[in-house]
């Protein structure tokens, strides 16, 4: 095998060959060994249960039944939506249900409702035998749409199916309502004079408006980002009565930004001569944007698809984010002086230092006043200076090391003179970012450490009783990745090795609440690539998840090896009281 076929496996975890993965696949690792066992396989990603797992719903509304053949450069598959009628309910919950059989590569998808969207996934990788898998994802916080009528349902999946990759994925979905408050809110409007005290998280108490900040839809709603260049956005007018506004993103990246971080900067791909299009380093930052200038920026977590790294990882435990990808919010409330003119203003998205391709698009949420008081607002600070990026590289052909280091620190504060009264709005935002690559034994051994760290604070304050609402959110997910990789016999043939660590944890305290999430996963094996397809290997995988807060506790580890799962416990006890209880590996 050419050396920088050996190098680019190990530095990109794709091998360079003759011909390139079908459009719009991630990567190009269909899962082709046949599973262990001859029964289909479920698939779980591992989180938290829902509040409302246990209970009955107050009624539930099949939505959409499709099965995703050759979908590819078609626009999304529709259903109609209206709310259920002689249902009362407070709380609402997407349940997302898939199957397929065969070999496939995954597969992104999305679903939008009235061009909002509400979940962004991605699928497993099928087995001859099949796969299933069922998730949940509380979508309380999009009520405002909930509670309408006449809507279109949107899902984006594209897949191509031929000889070769024969998998077709059969999707449902269903809504899920549930009435668990004594007396239901029909509009968070309501709440206005009781603001100052009020929950600032968006699933307490929803906006009563949500704008998308979104494509047209042909082919999804998600903005497609080619380069760092590209800048993609929409105009939108808010209503005059806002009191406040907060931008939810949803955001991930495809191609050859799929492992941003751990590509190599192309000054090395050019000294080297090596033939590769994955490199332009390791720095990516989603910027948010309002009439050009950068409101707030987004490092992204790096959610690993089923096909990732080694896709025997993944079965049956699928990596963090799989199946339910983060987004992420952006208090805009101090903007709301420069937005209340009853002008249409641009929002709109970028991504620093990006290759393609990056799909980005969001959800704007808006509380209204319904008070008699005109709402008037206006800017006090704003601070949100270019990201400090520093780069350190030492390297002799093949092998060395490249560190990258950047932080943005952000400061804006604005007032907002409504029904509750006067009250200045102030959000902290830190984001630091640390990633070294390194290389050895030429270029066949390749370590990559990613650090993210993100420190979000927003206060809440009227000039005649000080402060009187508080949200803070420390956020971490470091990444280590190992990969050694040996020549086959031949050409477009090698092995590959793999150890990988990968956490999210959080810390969260909004007024008297808190809550500590710390989620990890370590995996190892191996695994022998014939072109593009996994032929052979093993996998492990271990998780720890453990969730505290102020009313609860949540714990479970899970352990797979070789496709099937070892040992399973899971404990609601708070400090380590109780018996754990287990599950089923089927």
């Amino acid at each position: 095998m050419h050396l920088s076929i050996l190098l680019l496996s190990s530095l990109l975890l794709l091998p360079l060959s003759g011909a390139s993965p079908p459009p719009f696949q991630h990567h190009p690792f269909p899962r082709t060994r046949r599973s262990a066992s001859p029964q289909p396989q479920k698939l779980i990603e591992v989180t938290r249960p829902l509040p409302y797992d246990s209970l009955t719903p107050a009624c539930s509304l099949p939505l959409f039944t499709h099965s995703f053949g050759n979908t590819y450069n078609l626009p999304p598959a529709a259903a109609n939506y209206s709310s259920p009628l002689d249902c009362t309910w407070s709380n609402a919950v997407l349940q997302f249900s898939g199957a397929s059989n065969g070999s496939q590569y995954d597969r992104i998808s999305a679903i939008w409702l009235a061009g909002t969207e509400l979940l962004r996934t991605s699928t497993p990788e099928p087995t001859p035998h099949g796969i299933s898998w069922t998730f949940r994802k509380d979508i309380t916080r999009y009520s405002f749409l909930l509670r309408c009528s006449n809507l279109t349902l949107s899902v984006m999946l594209e897949n191509i199916v031929d000889d070769t990759y024969t998998g077709i994925f059969h999707i449902n979905i269903t809504f899920l309502f549930y009435n668990i408050r004594k007396s239901p809110i029909s509009s968070p409007r309501k709440l206005i004079r009781n603001f100052p005290t009020a929950s600032l998280e968006l699933d307490q108490i929803p906006a009563d408006l949500i704008i998308p900040v979104s494509a047209a839809g042909q082919e999804g709603f998600w903005f497609r980002i080619q380069s760092e260049n590209d800048a993609v956005s929409r105009e939108i007018q808010i209503p005059s009565n806002t009191y406040r506004a907060v931008i939810e993103v949803y955001v991930s990246a495809h191609g050859d930004d799929e492992f941003w971080y751990s590509n190599p900067p192309d000054y090395y791909i050019e000294r080297n001569g090596l033939n590769i299009t994955r490199g332009h380093g390791v720095y990516r930052e989603v910027l948010i944007k309002l009439d050009g200038d950068v409101v707030g920026s987004v490092l992204p977590f790096p959610v690993i698809f089923t096909g990732g790294i080694n896709p025997l990882f993944w079965d049956p435990i699928v990596a963090i984010g799989a199946f339910n990808l983060p987004s992420y919010e952006i208090e805009l409330t101090p903007f709301l002086g420069t937005l209340l003119d009853e002008k249409p203003h641009n929002f709109g998205f970028g991504v620093a230092e990006s290759i393609p391709f990056w799909l980005v698009d969001a959800n704007l949420h808006l509380w209204l006043d319904d008070g008699p008081v005109r709402v008037t607002a206006g800017k006090i600070k704003y601070k949100n200076p270019n990201s400090r990026i520093q780069r350190e590289s030492s390297f002799a052909k093949l092998d060395g090391k490249f560190r990258t280091v950047g932080q943005r620190d952000s400061e804006s504060s604005g007032w907002v003179h409504s029904s509750a009264g006067n009250l200045t709005t102030r959000a902290i935002t830190k984001l630091k970012f640390d990633n070294e690559v390194s290389y050895r034994s030429n270029g066949t051994i390749a370590k990559v450490e990613h650090e993210v760290t993100v420190q979000k604070q927003i206060e809440i304050s009227m000039a005649s009783s000080g402060t009187v609402a508080t949200s803070s959110v420390d956020s971490k997910y470091p990444l280590m990745l190992k990969t050694a990789t040996a020549a086959g016999s031949e050409a477009g043939n090698y092995e590959m090795s793999t150890d990988l660590e990968v956490s999210y944890e959080e810390e969260k305290k909004i007024d008297h609440f808190e809550s500590q999430l710390k989620n990890k996963q370590k995996c190892k094996g191996w695994m022998f690539v014939q072109g593009h397809d996994v032929v052979s290997g093993s996998g492990a995988t271990s998780q720890s998840y453990a969730v505290q807060d102020s009313h609860s506790c949540y714990n479970r580890k899970i352990s797979a090896n070789e496709g099937a799962v070892v040992s399973d416990a899971e404990n609601f006890l708070c400090g380590g009281r109780g018996v754990s209880g287990s599950r089923s590996s089927d």
